[in-house]
């Protein structure tokens, strides 16, 4: 008869890793779907007021946001209020060109349902505003809406 010998130790089972690369490519695809990218970097520091009735928007890609307020780097901008059209800053007289290229942008059909946000910093005074919308009335964009936040949503700021 022959001897059976025993292992003094005994040997771990080894994990089967076939399908980890799905796993990875799988969980690589869910990021890349949801994650959001924000669409413009933003130059000018924008604390919006706070507001008790406030609406959301509809379709936020026919909304073309205009942000006015101090420039982050003061050191380099100074302290006035600025306006910052998508990643640039920009003068009262450029929001013209800026609405243009917008409504070029979608389809003739929902240009009528455009809608042009104001981003403003609480501490903005209004005569800049005013010039802004002084233009915009210019250019027939008459959809006007300021972003605010909730009145109970105020973060310490």
């Amino acid at each position: 008869m022959g001897r059976f010998k025993k292992d003094s130790a005994p040997k771990s089972q080894k994990i089967n890793t076939a399908s980890l690369p799905d796993i990875i490519f799988m969980l690589l695809f869910f990021f890349m779907v949801t994650t959001v990218m924000r669409e413009t970097a933003l130059f000018v520091q924008v604390r919006m007021p706070q507001a008790t009735e406030i609406q959301q928007l509809e379709r936020r890609s026919l909304v073309s946001f205009i942000y006015i307020g101090p420039p982050l780097q003061a050191h380099i901008f100074g302290t006035e209020p600025r306006i910052q059209l998508n990643d640039n800053f920009a003068a009262v007289n450029d929001i013209p060109s800026f609405i243009e290229a917008e409504r070029l942008s979608v389809s003739e059909a929902e240009r009528p349902l455009m809608t042009t946000s104001l981003k403003v910093d609480r501490t903005t005074k209004m005569g800049i505003v005013t010039d802004v919308k002084q233009e915009l009335r210019q250019v027939n964009a008459l959809k006007i809406n300021y972003s605010t936040l909730r009145g109970d949503d105020v973060a310490a700021s």
